[in-house]
């Protein structure tokens, strides 16, 4: 893999505030919040383009959480995102593209079955929640896969996102806008509850929908690498293939360790709160590890209608069985109770399929030690 070096220093090729004198590291800059919906929409979009093809960094709202953006075929843009999450380098990142011929500027379409069922899992997911795993094209800089041959890319469905891109004219290079390890921001305020002073701006186009990450897919190995609201039943049903869903730990330990890892997210302790998180199985086990801290301070993830017990903070997740509403409000309230200054965070573990897969995943990694 390339050292990153020189990659790290800012550019200044613009008169844009935010980009002009900024520290070489890109932490210590002022983030312009910027609104992307209402009077201020035009003049939000438009300072957020100038600012990525200037070569900063803009968090923006895609339907699964928020992205922090640079331009994907800058090296030194793209190390800004490292620095201002603190994420380490052999971590690759997702190309957020719009449209067929951005694609092909960063990924190599296959030909012959590959290439039809490329064709296919377009057809039917994007735009939306499916990354796919992809031979990269000589444009794409190291640190964007770190140093591996495939590039993860995505189209997003959320149509401020996909103007960025469009408007920008530029594949953008987008992990979620938050610190590393952390949970993923679903709202603007959660960007700059990570990130403010660290990144030139956030877009703010309201909550995201989903409020968990794309799914990876690795159409080579018919592997997904991470669960997501495109499940590996879905896959299967379109493609005729057996898909399997690659157990993070697993993967981590056949490979080598992280470096050798091929997705964003897996293989380590992540999307985890500040507080010591605890996953149990049903409200009965839920009550009772409450129990056996009640002389701490705790907070829980409660499902409507399930009994707190004495927990002293509690997030109303929602329904129970209600994957959607469950997924949309994972990051959210487990932030919210971070915020409440709790040590421990009990919450039951959703048995649903489908998007329920994606919430064992996410919980599981948040709460390895």
């Amino acid at each position: 893999m390339r050292e990153r070096g020189d990659g790290f220093h800012g550019r200044r090729d613009g008169p844009e505030r935010g980009i002009e004198g900024r520290s070489k590291s890109g932490v210590g800059v002022k983030t312009e919040q910027l609104q992307a919906v209402g009077v201020r929409g035009v003049v939000g979009i438009a300072r957020a383009v100038a600012l990525l093809k200037a070569g900063g960094t803009v968090a923006f709202p895609t339907e699964t959480v928020y992205g922090l953006g640079a331009n994907a075929l800058d090296p030194a843009a793209v190390a800004k995102i490292f620095v201002a999450k603190e994420r380490p380098g052999w971590d690759p990142l997702i190309v957020h593209v719009d449209g067929r011929e951005m694609l092909e500027r960063v990924a190599v379409v296959p030909t012959g079955l590959q290439g039809r069922q490329v064709g296919q899992l377009i057809d039917a997911f994007w735009p939306g929640p499916l990354t796919l795993l992809l031979p990269r094209t000589a444009d794409v800089p190291d640190t964007v896969t770190a140093g591996r041959p495939l590039v993860g890319v995505r189209m997003p469905a959320n149509p401020i996102a996909r103007q960025l891109i469009r408007e920008a004219g530029l594949p953008v290079a987008a992990p979620s806008a938050n610190r590393f390890g952390g949970p993923s921001p679903t709202t603007a305020a959660h960007v700059l509850a990570d990130l403010d002073g660290r990144i030139d701006a956030v877009l703010d186009g309201g909550p995201a929908n989903l409020g968990v990450e794309s799914t990876v897919l690795d159409l080579e190995a018919m592997a997904i690498y991470r669960p997501g609201a495109v499940t590996a039943a879905m896959i299967s049903s379109m493609l005729g293939v057996e898909v399997r869903v690659v157990a993070a730990k697993v993967e981590a330990e056949a490979a080598g360790g992280p470096e050798a890892l091929p997705s964003p997210g897996m293989g380590m302790r992540h999307y985890a709160p500040r507080a010591r998180l605890v996953l149990v199985e049903g409200q009965s086990e839920m009550l009772e590890e409450i129990g056996k801290l009640s002389g701490a301070e705790v907070g829980v993830m409660l499902p409507d209608d399930w009994d707190r017990g004495t927990a002293g903070a509690v997030f109303r997740w929602g329904p129970w069985g209600d994957a959607e509403t469950l997924a949309r409000l994972l990051y959210f309230g487990l932030r919210l109770l971070d915020e409440r200054g709790v040590k421990v965070i009990v919450c039951p573990v959703p048995e649903m399929d489908g998007l329920g897969e994606a919430l064992r995943d996410r919980l599981e990694k948040a709460a390895r030690k």
